[in-house]
């Protein structure tokens, strides 16, 4: 079949993927005409080659949002809903089809990919039920004088940047509550993985959101129109998601036209087994927590710690585990973990794992990059991991996890809030109330107790500290996109 403009073909299951910019509801081309490559990590191969927006082209979309913006906002919240229920229903009916986007640009293995893809159409689900709540208060004033009325109202033109370890999930988790809210987006997608959002914005459309409501400008020049964005007056939010080296740079941009800024920024996860625990149960979890999205996701446990009576039987089991894992191209049936996504990757996991190894920790498995084509890195476990790696102080992005002893709790609970972050911290132990205890001492947004899993589109999803400000999910995600007003009335 021939490839429409804007379009092109992939033999590998038949997809047609869009590659230009979408804005206004119109596919185009970059202003000056330019286009970057996608890889596939499996193959290191070109699939496509995308249009990279220019200043111009940003500046276009931020003002076409403004104005289709304000008609949305004065949709009634009932009708953003049913659009929103549509978009969920569309795409539950392409989730396979997006699923392999995610594995053919992203590289990581399809079970990952499908579960990414349920976890992100959720979010469309959940903000059509919660586009009608947009809650207010009217109170009496203290001095009995007048009426204190308290509204929300949409904040305005957003700017969603997203990371490329989700393609479709931290797209989704930030689109579905911005335009409940009644706020028109502007989606720059990670320029490692733009076509999952390309093809979500296709699907929206399909769904009934206007033109101009939802825009995607992938750019191989993320710093210059991300900026131009951000200096703009028009521009009042900005939704990021990445590495905290980033978010600092970005709200240090922000702060010139004072742009409401929320953060979903790195994590450093610890990983606590006590001696109480049920060790199958915390393997389970620990694999959950680890291997889920191969390791790539700010979520992650990165620093696992284990009670002496029980680290070795931990330690051995999470190790037999970890190397049972079948590494290949994520399309391929039975493969666990795919490539990561680049070659630097690469590098940077191996720096640590090397630092590591040089100060005395034990390869229990794993332990340096697989020779052969694509970007593979194997599941690795390391033991006795000394304190002063520096794999326990970085954020390890990848199928890495460094094993320490401890005896005390009061040590363990500040070996794991020793760290710039804050996202989540996980724990295993019998006692629920020894458990409710520890995970209020942790300095963590978010704490899976007895569970390797936190995510849920109904759950206030963000992090203490370096990891960031203000929460994706829940309720309080469609508040991210309101902004409060309040009014003095006497009657």
């Amino acid at each position: 079949m021939e490839a429409s403009h804007g379009e092109t073909e992939h033999a590998q299951g038949s997809l047609s993927m869009r590659t230009e910019l979408f804005i206004g509801g119109q596919w185009r081309p970059a202003s000056d005409g330019a286009t970057f490559p996608i890889i596939d990590p499996s193959t290191e191969q070109t699939i496509a080659e995308v249009s990279s927006a220019t200043v111009d082209d940003v500046t276009d979309a931020v003002e076409i949002a403004a104005v289709a913006g304000k008609k949305w906002a004065q949709r009634a919240p009932r009708e953003r809903a049913e659009i929103l229920r549509k978009a969920w229903e569309l795409l539950r009916d392409r989730k396979d089809e997006i699923a392999t986007y995610i594995v053919r640009e992203n590289g990581k293995a399809m079970p990952d990919a499908v579960g990414e893809t349920s976890y992100a159409i959720e979010f469309f689900r959940w903000y059509a039920e919660e586009a009608v709540r947009n809650y207010g208060e009217i109170l009496t004033s203290p001095a009995g004088g007048n009426k204190i009325v308290v509204m929300q109202q949409p904040i305005g033109v957003s700017v969603l940047v997203t990371p490329w370890n989700y393609p479709a999930a931290m797209a989704t988790r930030k689109i579905a509550p911005a335009i409940a809210a009644g706020c028109a987006v502007i989606l720059k997608p990670a320029s490692d993985t733009p076509l999952t959002a390309l093809l979500v914005a296709e699907i929206l459309t399909e769904a009934g959101v206007p033109p101009g409501v939802m825009n995607v400008v992938p750019s191989r020049r993320s710093g210059e129109v991300v900026g131009a964005m951000l200096h703009h007056p028009l521009t009042r939010k900005l939704s990021f998601t990445g590495s905290t080296e980033v978010g600092r740079a970005l709200l240090k941009e922000a702060a010139d036209c004072v742009v409401n800024c929320s953060m979903e920024l790195g994590g450093n996860a610890p990983f606590l087994v006590f001696e109480d625990a049920d060790i199958d149960a915390a393997v389970a979890g620990a694999m959950i927590a680890k291997m889920r999205n191969g390791g790539e996701a700010c979520t992650a446990a990165n620093r696992f710690y284990a009670h002496e009576r029980v680290y070795q039987e931990f330690t051995d089991k999470f190790t037999a585990a970890m190397a049972a894992f079948k590494v290949g191209p994520g399309h391929e049936s039975g493969v666990e973990l795919g490539p990561m996504i680049n070659e630097w990757a690469i590098k940077d996991m191996d720096r640590l794992v090397q630092d590591a190894k040089a100060k005395g920790s034990e390869v229990l498995t794993g332990g340096a990059p697989l020779q052969r084509t694509g970007y593979y890195y194997p599941p690795t476990v390391l033991g006795n991991v000394p304190a002063d790696a520096d794999i326990l102080r970085e954020e390890v992005f990848g199928p890495v996890a460094p094993i320490l002893s401890f005896s005390d709790d009061d040590e363990v609970i500040a070996q794991a809030n020793d760290t710039e972050y804050g996202l989540v911290s996980y724990l295993y132990t019998q006692d629920i109330g020894r458990g409710m205890a520890i995970s209020e001492r942790l300095d963590a947004g978010m704490i899976g107790l007895n569970r390797g899993l936190v995510s849920d589109p109904a759950a206030p999803f963000g992090g203490m500290k370096q990891s960031g400000l203000g929460r994706e999910g829940s309720h309080e995600g469609m508040m991210e996109y309101m902004e409060m007003k309040y009014i003095a009335v006497e009657w």
